[in-house]
Parts: C-alpha cells; structure tokens; sequence
C-alpha cells in the first residue's frame, strides 16, 4: 500500500470509531455511489454523488475518502 492509501485508512478508522464500523459504513456508502453512478442516465437523482473529488473510480475507495475527509457520519437511532 502506498503511503497516501494507508493516510486514508488511518483517518477513516479514526472517524468511524472501529473498523467494524467502518466496514459497515463503507460498504453502505459505496453501494449508494454505486447506485448513483447507475442511476445518472435515468435523470431520477435519488442518491448523493460523491463528495470528494477522487482520482479512483471504485466506489469503495472513494467511500473511504469521504469517511476520512468526514464527509460522511455514522448518525444513531436512539432507542
């Protein structure tokens, strides 16, 4: 891994609290840019693109990026 690579990990586990966590939300937010990228065609705007500016096209990298930016949060329904 390159070291910018293991930066973002670092940072996106720190902002998700565990890597548990941070599996689950990545894996959630690359399935909505995954979704949005498919729906772009279809002019029906659903899901929110990406918010980081990536030089990856994969999804799961670039929901990694926005979790270490913190562009994305884990919110908790309290019971």
């Amino acid at each position: 891994m390159s070291a910018n690579t293991t930066k973002v990990i670092e940072n996106a586990l720190s902002e998700a609290g565990g890597r548990f966590k941070l599996v689950v939300l990545a894996s959630r937010r690359a399935r909505q840019i995954n979704a949005y990228y498919n729906q772009l065609g279809e002019g029906i705007g659903h899901y929110v693109p990406p918010q980081v500016h990536s030089l990856s096209q994969k999804p799961l990298t670039i929901a990694f990026e926005e979790i270490s930016e913190a562009k994305v949060t884990i919110e908790y329904d309290e019971e």
